[in-house]
């Protein structure tokens, strides 16, 4: 694989991934109210790539399996709630929308970079095929 695809590659992989996790902070966004929800964790682990010598070039990225928020869910008390014990109480959500926004924001810019990358990548073999045809 010629260094060209190689980091269109890397980028789309990225793109990729960021895209999972935005989907990620979007639903725990969406269930922020959702009594009982857990806060949905991803993480991004490296793609060996190539084959023979070239193994050891750096990976593409994907993201890892979801994993819970472990922290405990905060108690509300409210005995109207269909879902409260006898006490009156429920677990709310662990979900922080200054932390999902946050998060969100990262994402974002994390692909808007590989965006640019794919973009400059592409440029540049576009501009190495207009010179060999000269």
């Amino acid at each position: 694989m010629n260094d060209f695809t190689s980091a269109l590659s890397l980028s789309a992989s990225g793109m990729q991934a960021q895209a999972q996790r935005l989907r990620h902070v979007a639903e725990n966004v969406a269930n922020a109210d959702t009594p009982g929800y857990r806060r949905k964790l991803v993480s991004f682990e490296e793609v060996a790539q190539g084959f023979g010598p070239e193994t050891d070039t750096p990976g593409a990225v994907q993201t890892s399996d979801v994993t819970l928020d472990e922290r405990a869910l905060p108690r509300i008390y409210d005995p109207g709630h269909p879902m409260a014990d006898q006490t009156g109480y429920l677990d709310g959500s662990n979900v922080d929308l200054v932390v999902e926004i946050a998060d969100a924001r990262e994402a974002q810019r994390s692909y808007e970079a590989n965006l640019r990358m794919f973009d400059q990548a592409r440029q540049m073999s576009s501009a190495v095929l207009d010179l060999l045809r000269r």
